[in-house]
């Protein structure tokens, strides 16, 4: 049988008793002795022996009781008829005692047995719970018998045989009662100093014990967080603990090592709904996690950890576990919230700072540089910066890796105290830079990777611009397509609708026909020997009946008289008539014929010729017609070429450019290279930047013009360069003159003399612009369309945006007296002046947070208003002006495109180019997509009209983004005013709960005051290790910190109300 617990038997007859609020020394664990202990009503059966042999007795007694040497004393201090009744009385309930059960090994085979035996599954019902009564009764025993018994389970490993089966179990195992009651076997272990530091010096207990995490079972989550709650208040138990969460981020592959508890803390659907054992138990833990160890002393460790649970985002779960309105729970985050506000400010006041967001990066840098300013570190910090500009910030690779070692370099650097211990788990193990730089590969072999890994990374890049050349390529043909079948499926449409309207309308006519033909026949009938119908002229053909008028259809014009028809009409020149050959007209009209005389008074000039090509002068030249009465009548620039250096001109000036910098000697001259540029020296610079940039040959350029790059060799942005570097007609005049000299012309006039032997080069070129451009023109302009047909939609159909305006109509005729009231409607430009009335009570309520509040409690569901406008934000940044400019250039730039392919067609095709067919194709689908925006544009220009006048504003002057952008500012203030109002609400909320809080803490304090007052002689059966739990659950072990820091945040409060205004950090703000 398993041993029952008696009352006063083993070591239930001492209480032991947590003292929690010892000065500021770590919790220490104390005992008493009960004053009443109770004995059995007994005569010893044997005389007292003497004083001595008692002694020894009793001694042997005391040692099973595990008793500090103060209790110690006290024990031998009893009288010696006392020792002797307390002796005989153990030596009795151990002789009653003595059973199998009363022995460690007993229990020790039975778990090796149950942990062999690993799964459930087999077992029925009754061995299950004859396994848990097995280990509740080894937990018993662990608790009631003396203390050799514990010390013989620790000599023979029994707590290894627990952690085995612990490691062991499989799922159903771990979900049961068998795992809950064996952690309460460890937890009844530890419940006595030796078992307590048996389990702690064990390697692998802690960690074993954190596993037990991964279970659903809520109780045994429970007892897990109570016992290494417990652990961190134990002197070197904080650090093994931070250990074991390691270990078990590792065990659950999870992200951080913290991660399950703010899971668990944050469910709240299933069993998890109403648990608030389990989410007390967890923010015991991690209070005493962040206050315990390095945290009683450390203001950075403190920050450095919370930090890890900030991250998670523990902040917004503890706002929502305030609903459980829980005295205990509330306690656990109450401590959390004004530890860390306590810590904030301690951090700020080293700044010098009310408060800092250590949200925004910007004012972490500039405290950090105000205070490193102008001292002997600056420098150091200022090339951690301009390093840290230099780290690789891709996403890809081990980008990530070099900013972890820096984070735990300098993490590593904030926590190690003097003497180089960590408190937390180390993030760098035997950190130490020069033994990093020994582990660094020698020079040789990092420059052969670095050689390898150029060359790797050069064949990377000429990959990459290859397969980004055939994704453009891909992804052109594939949006040519879609736009095609698009085209067709609404074309198809298009043709079904008419051609039925068309059958509709052959329909009718016939009917029609078929009833002039009756009409007629019975007014023929009715009229016997009426008028005959007048005939026709001799020899022209007969009158035709009378059409009927359709809608929208002329009658056609009578015949001229003698019945001959009109002469045709001469044929429209086509669309737009053929672009002019390239090259501009001359400067001042049109020249005189050739072989006309140049004037009276002019004179045929004997210009000097050079003996090489020179550099062209750019200049306009005055035509020879508009000379008479200027002042070039009267000059004569052939005296000037008598005074001139010629040959110093034609030096300085000479077409010919030298590749190769002149050497001093002279005799090395006539060996250098020339190249002949006849074009401005800036623009052939700038072409030749935008030629090697391009990287195609002249052939190549001149194939994907002809092609209209169907491999997708030009980027738009490199059309749109290119339509810069068209040749003039001054630049074709003077490459025509050279083209002998074609294989020594510089690249850019190579290139403009190849392009400008492409017929329409110019307008191939802009067409070519245009298509690329056409499909991000059209993306670009039909959201704006959709968004302002969406947004009048929204505002003429919106009941909750009425029911707002008749509510804010019904404020202004209250509070409006005289002319400015007495009002039947108002300009919405009104609504956004509603938060410029201020309440005369408090300075901060305006009319628009009393009208929210108004609504909420009397009209909510005009609330919704706002999910009603949900497209005007997006139409109140859309410009009419502008988006009708935009439709002009496209409806421009397409009449454009279709000129230049009414001239291809017209003329033979080169080999090779693939002009007209690809533009026809291109002309089919963009009329289209055009057509239809330019409808949707029209459809929302009636809607928004519509809306304007709805509201009483005035069509011709009000635009789109003053209407809707007055409404786009009404639901930002709205929305503003509405948060402001639901702060206020929670501040006042807050303040009253504080106050309610801090009633019902003062009450208890007395009551527990009292308590232990009264209690004095009291009793309690729990052991030392329970007595920790249970502090640690209640939160009594924080509450003298808890008080301290209410005091500090009162007193620094009433200091700071009338010279500053600090942000509220967190709900508590004591």
């Amino acid at each position: 049988m398993a041993p029952r617990k008696r009352g006063g038997g083993g070591r239930g007859g001492l209480s032991f008793i947590f003292c929690c609020f010892n000065s500021n020394d770590h919790p220490e664990i104390t005992y008493r002795l009960r004053e009443d202990f109770a004995l059995q009503a007994m005569e010893p059966a044997l005389p007292i022996p003497g004083y001595d042999e008692l002694d020894g007795m009793f001694s042997e007694l005391v040692d099973e009781l595990d008793l500090t040497e103060k209790h110690r004393e006290a024990m031998f201090a009893l009288p010696a008829e006392k020792k002797w009744q307390i002796y005989c009385s153990k030596k009795k309930e151990q002789e009653e005692n003595k059973s199998a059960t009363s022995w460690p090994e007993y229990y020790i085979d039975q778990l090796n047995s149950m942990a062999a035996r690993k799964t459930l599954l087999a077992l029925e019902k009754e061995d299950e719970e004859e396994r848990n009564k097995t280990i509740e009764s080894l937990k018993t025993a662990l608790r009631t018998q003396p203390m050799r018994f514990v010390t013989r389970f620790i000599d023979l490993d029994g707590l290894t045989c627990i952690l085995n089966f612990l490691k062991s179990m499989d799922y159903e195992t771990t979900e049961s009662q068998i795992h809950t009651s064996l952690i309460g076997c460890i937890k009844a272990l530890m419940n006595n100093s030796q078992g307590r530091a048996h389990v702690l010096s064990h390697s692998e207990s802690i960690n074993i014990i954190a596993q037990s995490l991964a279970t659903e079972n809520i109780k045994t989550k429970v007892a897990v967080l109570e016992i290494m709650g417990a652990v961190c208040l134990v002197p070197g138990g904080h650090k093994k603990i931070l250990e074991s969460m390691l270990h078990y981020q590792r065990f659950a592959c999870e992200r951080t090592r913290f991660q399950t508890l703010i899971n668990d803390l944050d469910r709240s659907t299933g069993r998890y709904r109403d648990e608030v054992n389990l989410k007390t138990a967890i923010m015991s833990f991690i209070n005493a996690v962040l206050s315990q160890g390095a945290g009683e002393t450390s203001l950075e460790f403190r920050i450095h950890l919370r930090y890890e649970f900030l991250m998670l985002g523990i902040q917004p779960v503890i706002d929502k576990l305030r609903s459980h309105e829980n005295s205990t729970l509330d306690r656990h985050l109450d401590y959390f919230e004004m530890l860390r506000n306590e810590d904030e400010l301690a951090l700020s006041k080293r700044f010098e700072s009310v408060h800092i967001d250590t949200k925004s990066a910007t004012q972490v840098f500039d405290l950090i540089r105000k205070k490193m300013n102008h001292t002997d570190a600056y420098p150091h910090f200022m090339s951690v910066l301009h390093h840290c500009l230099l780290m690789p910030h891709k996403r890809s690779g081990n980008t990530v890796q070099y900013w972890l070692l820096l984070d735990r370099i300098v993490q590593q650097m904030v926590l190690q105290n003097d003497k180089g211990h960590d408190p937390d788990v180390t993030p760098l193990e035997n950190f130490n830079v020069k033994n990093v730089v020994r582990m660094l590969v020698n020079e040789n072999e990092v420059k052969q990777w670095k050689e390898q890994a150029e060359k790797m990374r050069k064949e990377h890049h000429e990959l990459q611009q290859k397969f980004e050349k055939k994704e453009r390529e891909c992804d052109a043909k594939t949006q040519e397509k879609e736009d095609m079948m698009q085209t067709l499926n609404k074309m198809k449409e298009k043709l079904e609708k008419e051609s039925t309207e068309h059958k509709n309308v052959k329909q009718q006519v016939a009917e029609l026909t078929v009833r002039l033909h009756e009409l007629s026949t019975r007014q023929a009938a009715v009229v016997p020997g009426g008028p005959p119908l007048a005939p026709g002229p001799p020899g022209g053909p007969l009158p035709p009946p009378p059409m009927p008028a359709f809608a929208g259809m002329c009658p056609p014009p009578p015949p001229p008289p003698g019945g001959m028809m009109p002469p045709p009409p001469p044929p429209p020149p086509p669309p737009g008539g053929p672009p002019p050959p390239p090259g501009r007209m001359p400067v001042g009209g049109i020249p005189p014929p050739p072989g006309a005389p140049l004037g009276p008074s002019l004179k045929k000039k004997t210009i000097p010729q050079p003996a090489n090509p020179l550099k062209s002068f750019n200049w306009a030249k005055l035509a020879e017609n508009k000379l008479e009465g200027t002042v070039w009548m009267e000059v004569d620039d052939a005296k000037v070429f008598k005074v001139l250096d010629l040959e110093d001109i034609e030096k300085t000036f000479s077409a010919y450019q030298r590749q190769q910098k002149e050497a001093e000697d002279d005799t090395l001259s006539s060996k250098k290279v020339k190249e002949l540029s006849v074009i401005d020296g800036r623009r052939a610079q700038n072409c030749n930047i935008l030629l090697s940039r391009l990287k195609l040959s002249n052939e190549e350029m001149k194939r994907a013009i002809l092609t209209m790059d169907e491999q997708e060799d030009l980027p738009k942005d490199m059309l749109e360069q290119l339509l810069k570097f068209v040749p003039e007609k001054s630049d074709v005049d003077l490459l025509e003159e050279h083209k002998h000299e074609l294989d020594r012309m510089a690249k850019p006039d190579r290139f403009l003399y190849e392009m400008s032997r492409i017929n329409h080069y110019q307008q191939r070129l802009q067409s070519l612009y245009f298509k690329k451009k056409f499909a991000e023109r059209i993306a670009e302009i039909k959201p704006k369309v959709e968004a302002l047909t969406k947004a009048s939609k929204e505002v003429l159909h919106s009941r909750n945006l009425k029911q707002l305006l008749e509510v804010v109509l019904a404020f202004g005729n209250y509070m409006n007296k005289g002319q400015r009231g007495n009002a039947y409607g108002f300009k919405v430009s009104s609504l956004n002046k509603i938060a410029d009335t201020k309440s005369s009570i408090d300075k901060n309520i305006t009319l628009l947070h009393y009208l929210i509040t108004i609504l909420e409690k009397k009209y909510p569901k005009v609330l919704m208003f706002q999910g009603d406008l949900q497209s005007v934000p997006e139409a109140a940044k859309v410009n009419m002006t502008e988006l009708e400019k935009d439709i002009g250039n496209l409806r421009s730039g397409l009449k454009s495109v279709e000129s230049e392919l009414e001239y291809q067609k017209k003329r033979p095709q080169e080999l090779g180019d693939k002009f007209v067919s690809v533009v026809s194709q291109f002309i089919t689908v963009a009329s289209f997509s055009f057509s239809d925006v330019e409808d949707s544009l029209n459809e929302a220009r009636e809607l928004f009209l519509r809306a304007v006048k709805l509201f009483g504003e005035d069509a011709s002057k009000m635009q789109p983004d003053e209407f809707f952008g007055i409404f786009d500012q009404f639901l930002q203030s709205f929305a503003e005013a509405q948060q402001e109002n639901e702060n206020m609400r929670k501040r006042k909320e807050e303040e009253e709960r504080r106050a309610k809080m801090e009633a019902q803490l003062k009450e208890q304090r007395e009551k527990e005051r009292k308590a232990r007052k009264a209690k004095a002689n009291g009793e309690d059966d729990g052991g030392e290790f329970d007595d920790l739990v249970s502090a640690l659950r209640s939160g009594e072990v924080f509450d003298k910190d808890l008080s301290k820091m209410k005091r500090n945040r009162k007193r620094i409060n009433s200091q700071t109300t009338d010279s500053s205004r600090e942000r509220p950090v967190t709900k508590l703000n004591f």
